[in-house]
């Protein structure tokens, strides 16, 4: 009888150790969808920054224009992603 309290111990013990091991796995990974939002966020704050480098050497009053209207449009849509 005590050996099969031992492995029954034992068995839990193992038990133990691998849902440990899974958990610490699955606490790294992100949701699908926060990673997609994540990924967005960052193809947006890429453009604004090339718009605005665009906007900084531009000469043109009518590219000027365009481009302020992109940088409108790019902080619209980073404010409905959001953080």
């Amino acid at each position: 009888m005590a050996r099969g309290f031992e492995s029954k111990s034992v068995q839990s013990q193992w038990q133990d150790a691998e849902d440990a091991r899974a958990a610490r796995r699955h606490k790294g990974k992100e949701d699908p969808e926060d990673i997609e939002r994540r990924k967005h966020r960052e193809s947006l704050e890429l453009s604004r920054r090339r718009v605005e480098r665009e906007l900084a050497e531009t000469r043109s009053d009518r590219r000027r224009e365009q481009l302020q209207a992109a940088l409108a449009h790019l902080d619209g849509e980073l404010k409905k992603v959001g953080d």
